[in-house]
């Protein structure tokens, strides 16, 4: 481990330590090293060096609309390369959730979120992406 100094402004301190307090972080240290990885996550993701991407994808869909537990279930189907599991919850009467864990390219694991988030009846969905195959430092 190395030790490094920084210099951060008063505003910019205080919102750290309100994050630390929160999350309830032993110290400092260790909450800078989780916003270094997450930053370093994404911009492998944005710049293209994950090429492997895991995809949580999350969303609620109304079951009893018409032909969509059957598109969604092709959708699955198609795309099996990308589909590595599902899970499917009963909200309620009318409300369903499913989580599907996607892994893949990041431009095909995005696609498929948002061809299966933008069909009519899915009333929220959301897409957690980390890249996949990263030196263990950066995880």
């Amino acid at each position: 481990m190395q030790r490094i100094t920084i210099t951060l402004d008063d505003d910019l301190m205080e919102e750290l330590d309100r994050v630390i307090a929160a999350k309830g972080y032993q110290n400092r240290s260790e909450a800078i090293r989780d916003l270094a990885r997450a930053g370093m996550k994404l911009t492998s993701i944005e710049t293209g060096a994950a090429t492997q991407v895991i995809g949580v994808l999350s969303y609620v869909f109304d079951h009893g609309a018409r032909d969509l537990a059957r598109r969604l279930t092709n959708t699955f189907h198609d795309h099996h390369s990308l589909a590595v599991s599902s899970m499917h919850v009963h909200l309620d009467h009318d409300n369903c959730l499913e989580i599907g864990v996607l892994k893949g390219p990041p431009d095909q694991v995005q696609h498929f979120a948002e061809h299966v988030i933008s069909e009519r009846a899915v009333r929220y969905g959301h897409l957690h992406v980390v890249p996949a195959g990263l030196p263990k430092s950066q995880l």
